[in-house]
Formats: C-alpha cells, sequence, structure tokens
C-alpha cells in the first residue's frame, strides 16, 4: 500500500511519535514522508523518502505564546514556504498518488489525500480537544482557551477517515470515527526499567522560565536540567544544579531514576513520566490549551500537579505530595504500543477498500 505520512514539524513530540509509528508502516508498505521543523532532520536520519515542507510555528517568550510575533513569523515564513509546498504537493498528487494518508497534525497530507479522494487518517494527541467530553471543571478556568484551541483543531483536519488518538486519561467520545489508545512510546522508553532515584529531571527552556533555577535551588535536591542552557557541549554543575545538553541515551537514563520531573505541558514526556511511574510537577505554556489539559488531567488523575508558574511554592507542595502521586501511579495500566500499531493497521485495511472514493462529503454522511 503507498502511504503518505504527514507530521508537523512544531515540538518533537509529534517527530518522536511518528518514529514509533513509521518503523511498523515502512517494512510493511511503501511510505513517503513530508514534515517540516525539526520533525524532517529527525525522521530524515531514521527513514528513506523523507520531504522537506514548510509549516506553521509557535513563537513564545515568558513562558506563553505570542500571537501577533507567531502570526508575523508565519506571514514570513509563507513568503517562500508555500511555493515549494506547493511543488510538493504537485508532486504527491502525480507521481506518488497515495492509497491513504496518514497525518500526524499536518495539513498538506491532508490536502494531498482530499484532492486524491483518498482516506486521511489523524493519529495525533491532540484531537482530544475537540473529540471527547471534557471534564467541565477542567476547562471552566480556561474556556476562552478552550474553544479557541477547539475550533483551530476541528478545521485542522476535517473529514478524516478515523482519528486515532493518543491520551493517558480517557474523556468520552463526543465525535464518531475516534478510537482513544495508550501513549505512543519510544524503544528506549519501553525498555527503561524504572527505579527510584533523589533527583528531579527538569525540561525547561529559559524563555519557559526564568526564575526557575531559583526555585529548584529552593528544593535543596539534586536537579538535572535539559533544555535551560542550549550553548553547552558537556554539563555546567552549578550548587546541586546540573544542567546539561541534550542526549536522548542520558535523557532517558536520567528519566528512568528521577525521583520526580518537572516539566512543560509537553503530551510526550507526560506520557513517558506517567508510564515509568515517575510524578511530574507541570508548567504549561500560558494560552496554550492542548498543554493544559494535559496539566489538568495529570493532577486530576493524581499523577503529578500543575502550576501556573514555577516558583518555590509549587515546587514545595507538589514534592511534599510526591508519595500520593506515588501510589496513584502504580495503577496506571502499562501497555506497549500494540493497541495503537493493531488499531493503525486495522484502519488502514479498512481505508484501501475505500480509497479513491472518500470525499469530505462522504465523511459527512
Amino acid at each position: 500500500m503507498r502511504i503518505l505520512y504527514g507530521v508537523v514539524g512544531e515540538g518533537m513530540g509529534h517527530a518522536v511519535r511518528s518514529g514509533v509509528v513509521l518503523e511498523h508502516l515502512v517494512p510493511r508498505h511503501e511510505v513517503r514522508v513530508v514534515a517540516s521543523g525539526r520533525a524532517r532532520a529527525y525522521l530524515a536520519d531514521r527513514f528513506p523518502d523523507v520531504r522537506e515542507i514548510w509549516g506553521l510555528t509557535l513563537a513564545y517568550a515568558d513562558n506563553e505564546v505570542r500571537r501577533l510575533e507567531t502570526v508575523a513569523q508565519n506571514v514570513r515564513g509563507a513568503v517562500t514556504g508555500w511555493p515549494g509546498n506547493l511543488r510538493e504537493f504537485v508532486r504527491l498528487v502525480g507521481d506518488f498518488a497515495p492509497q491513504v494518508v496518514v497525518s500526524d497534525f499536518e495539513s498538506l497530507a491532508w490536502l494531498v489525500g482530499k484532492a486524491r479522494q483518498v482516506p486521511v487518517i489523524s493519529l495525533d494527541n491532540m484531537q482530544i480537544i475537540d473529540r471527547c467530553r471534557l471534564d467541565p471543571d477542567v476547562v471552566a478556568a480556561h474556556r476562552r482557551e478552550y474553544l479557541l484551541a477547539r475550533q483551530i483543531i476541528r478545521m485542522k483536519l476535517p473529514g478524516a477517515f478515523h482519528y486515532l488518538v493518543t491520551t493517558f486519561f480517557r474523556p468520552p467520545l463526543r465525535r464518531d470515527r475516534t478510537t482513544l489508545v495508550a501513549p505512543v512510546l519510544r524503544r528506549e522508553i519501553l525498555d527503561a526499567r524504572p527505579e527510584p532515584g533523589e533527583h528531579l529531571l527538569v525540561y525547561q527552556t529559559a524563555e519557559g522560565g526564568s526564575d526557575l533555577p531559583g526555585a529548584l535551588a529552593g528544593t535543596g535536591l539534586p536537579c538535572r536540567i535539559y533544555g535551560f542552557r542550549r550553548d553547552l557541549e558537556r554539563d555546567a554543575v552549578d550548587g546541586r544544579l546540573t544542567y546539561r545538553p541534550f542526549s536522548e541515551s542520558r535523557f532517558v537514563e536520567d528519566l528512568r531514576t528521577a525521583r520526580a520531573v518537572v516539566a512543560g505541558g509537553s503530551f510526550t514526556l507526560m506520557g513517558e513520566a506517567v508510564h515509568l511511574g515517575k510524578p511530574m510537577l507541570s508548567i504549561p505554556i500560558a494560552e496554550h490549551f492542548e498543554q493544559i489539559v494535559n496539566a489538568r488531567y495529570l493532577e486530576r488523575l493524581g499523577y503529578g500537579a500543575y502550576a501556573a508558574e514555577a516558583d518555590e511554592a509549587a515546587l514545595g507542595a507538589f514534592l511534599e505530595r510526591l508519595p500520593d502521586h506515588e501510589r496513584a501511579l502504580a495503577a496506571y495500566p502499562r501497555t506497549d504500543n500494540g493497541e495503537l500499531l493493531a488499531a493503525l493497521d486495522d484502519r488502514l485495511e479498512s481505508a484501501a477498500r475505500v480509497s479513491g472514493s472518500w470525499t469530505l462529503a462522504e465523511a459527512f454522511r
């Protein structure tokens, strides 16, 4: 089967998840990948036939999405990016001619699917905001962000053949053609054996919290910090704080032996921490509802805590409740990727039967 796989480049979680899925698909099918941003570089190192496209990005500062700057940088990017996307679109529709499209929140692949009248399978965690009934208590304090995010997500991949939604929490469905599956986990996480440690694993950028080092130092715990200082080539030690350049193998080692995790609202790291039984303090980007809902459900399930800011009060309250979080995490149903991959294979088989005739009108019947 010829499969076009599209991956959005904003944030590395989409690329990591797609890498796991592509390991399953590439040996079985003829697969072409289109990806933007850092996702393209990550996937091109691992798979053949990965094409670079331009994609939307978000601008951040002081742990907030900067809306005007986001608009401006995307307008600038579109001037040079869209002509290349148009050329790739023509090649994909005419030369590759996919029979099925799989999209991890990526729009060009969706457009190719609609042009070819072939089914599009959405595979991401974002669609939970539109396709499930979120708990009113979770939404109440963030209703404006929720309504905006839901409209954007609904418009992103409308009329897909099926929506596979990765999640560690399971709200009731509000739309058909939707299946919730456990988070996709890379092999390094599945192979990791968690051990109790004393250090905090911290993954946060300077843009996400310039006051974070002082708050971490106040805990008195050893902290291994990734992302905050991007200029590093080796560890930099400041008292009990160790700033580290990114290394996938060392990051996994620090995660599996951590006492707890302090990070933003990234779904990928949150899913990995939950799988390994590591309590997490989540400080999502302000007004970024997808990160907010991840953090709120993490807290609601007892797996960790939500905080608007990473200050000493939030860290102290989180550390005091570590035993409670550990007890809640002990009951989490740990699985491998079998649930998702079986569901994907089943939907691909069903999609192949209607390939060439799947239209938006068909989707909304």
